[in-house]
């Protein structure tokens, strides 16, 4: 009905009517000579477009700049406070100053729980109270987490209108994030994946971003969001994380005395070369703490399978297969007994991108140290090809696998290392000598404990069986004579003779 064609027949009627028209008034405002609309302010269709982009435009670039503004206000605000804690000591006034100031900000925040109000004045709320300086400054983000802020910023500005909106998703997803902190770590994994996956689908499905950029813009992603996350999310003190890490360090301590030839581990050590890349990958996997995004976690555990990699292929002069690496793997994680390492895993677990987890290198070296982990809570003697004697004998202590012998040294090893070798050789033999008499001599002690105990049954079981009786003592016995009182005559007794010859 605002076409050119529907304008003049308009002004064909009103002038049969007897009305007049001024054309000028009909015509875009913009001057482009098309006829306006009084819907769209009285621009043509395509004008308005161009104004309504322009405006929007507008309003972007000016909300960047307020972001930025007030970006660089809370890092002078930071710096002010940082300064002001140097100072040795405080006038009673500013003290007092500042704690009407917390006490109003309190009020404040608490008040915005509890109040309902329009999206535009929590706005402004927020930016006053960014303005003014906080003396609870040092709840902001650490150095690390502003300097990830200003490279994500950095990075979806190239997205432009996809950036944007990935932006705002991120900081609702935060500010969703910082009332869900009762939640389980579980749960909060859970929202975690399902932000990933549907900032994803909004890239693909949305703005039509290619498969490779989308997978670029999931990882600084990540990296800005469990940035900020860590320090809640990483050990909770809900979860049994940190117990599971002193269980897996106590077992690796005492599983010290595993030999390379034990694991059947194909690396020489005696190589340099091969020497420096068993260091290397033991560094790397020590490295995996100290990053805070699973990424970054990830990356490490894949610098390490690719020096062991290298480390297999040096030693073999072929390339390593999947049953060389795993029990690599395994004494890597034995000999650098890497902190916090269950913790470190469910963390990669929980709140790493799906997507890397299950595609890839990175997720094929990560379930090889799952593997490997796994393996050493289970480890036994059998897995060693170890009586069981030997394996508890080796656990608790009392003695180690014996050291090599000093013929099988390379030329290059110093006198030193053999005659200390020779004498652990020799400490272990006495070692055993000693277990072996302490041993016998325990057992001769209970076998004498045992026979005199046996004795001892034996004569009480004979005794009851027959028991001693003691008669009282029998008078004591007259001569045959002296009862006979009556025969006095009797002639006497012989005496004996004796007859000289």
């Amino acid at each position: 009905p605002f076409s050119s064609c529907g304008r003049r027949k308009m002004n064909l009627k009103s002038e049969r009517r007897g009305i007049h028209v001024d054309q000028s008034e009909l015509l875009c405002k913009k001057g482009c000579g098309y006829y306006g609309n009084p819907a769209w302010q009285g621009f043509c269709s395509k004008c308005w477009r161009e104004e309504y982009h322009k405006a929007r435009q507008k309003q972007i670039q000016e909300d960047w700049e307020l972001a930025e503004r007030l970006q660089r206000e809370e890092e002078e605000a930071y710096a002010s406070s940082q300064s002001t804690q140097g100072a040795q000591s405080l006038t009673f006034s500013k003290f007092e100053e500042k704690k009407t100031n917390e006490k109003t900000r309190k009020v404040t925040t608490v008040k915005k729980f509890f109040t309902a109000s329009s999206r535009a004045g929590a706005k402004k709320a927020e930016i006053q109270e960014a303005k003014a300086p906080s003396p609870s400054i040092h709840r902001q983000a650490s150095i690390e987490t502003d300097r990830v802020s200003k490279e994500f910023i950095e990075f979806i500005r190239t997205y432009q209108k996809p950036g944007q909106d990935i932006y705002k998703q991120c900081k609702l997803f935060l500010d969703t994030m910082s009332h869900k902190r009762d939640l389980s770590i579980e749960e909060q994994s859970e929202c975690a994946q399902d932000f990933y996956q549907n900032v994803a689908d909004r890239l693909q499905t949305r703005w039509k971003v290619p498969p490779e950029k989308v997978e670029k813009a999931m990882d600084e992603v990540e990296k800005y969001i469990m940035t900020r996350q860590y320090k809640y999310v990483f050990c909770p003190e809900t979860t049994d994380d940190e117990k599971k890490d002193l269980a897996v360090q106590k077992r690796i301590r005492a599983l010290h005395w595993v030999t390379p030839q034990m694991l059947c581990v194909p690396v020489s050590e005696e190589i340099p070369e091969v020497s420096d890349m068993v260091v290397k990958a033991i560094t790397d996997i020590i490295e995996m703490d100290s990053k805070r995004v699973p990424r970054d976690k990830l990356a490490c555990i894949t610098k390490c399978s690719k020096h062991i990699f290298n480390a297999i292929k040096i030693t073999k002069n072929e390339p390593a297969s999947a049953d060389d690496f795993l029990p690599t793997l395994i004494y890597i994680v034995l000999k650098g007994n890497p902190p916090r390492l269950q913790s470190n895993i469910q963390y990669i677990t929980r709140f790493c991108n799906p997507s890397r987890l299950m595609t890839g290198e990175d997720g094929y070296y990560f379930t090889n140290l799952c593997c490997a982990v796994a393996f050493i809570e289970k480890l036994d003697a059998q897995s060693l090809n170890l009586s069981q004697e030997d394996f508890d004998r080796f656990m608790t202590g009392q003695t180690s696998p014996k050291k090599q012998e000093s013929d099988s040294f390379s030329p290059d090893v110093c006198l030193g290392v053999k005659q200390m070798c020779k004498s652990l050789d020799l400490l272990s033999q006495l070692n055993e000598r000693q277990e072996r008499i302490v041993s016998e001599a325990k057992k001769l002690e209970k076998d004498l404990i045992d026979w005199t105990d046996g004795i001892t049954k034996e004569v009480e079981d004979i005794v009851e069986k027959y028991p001693l009786e003691i008669k009282p003592k029998s008078q004591a016995l007259a001569a045959i004579d002296s009862e006979n009182m009556e025969n006095d005559k009797l002639p006497p007794p012989l005496q004996p003779q004796v007859y000289a010859g």
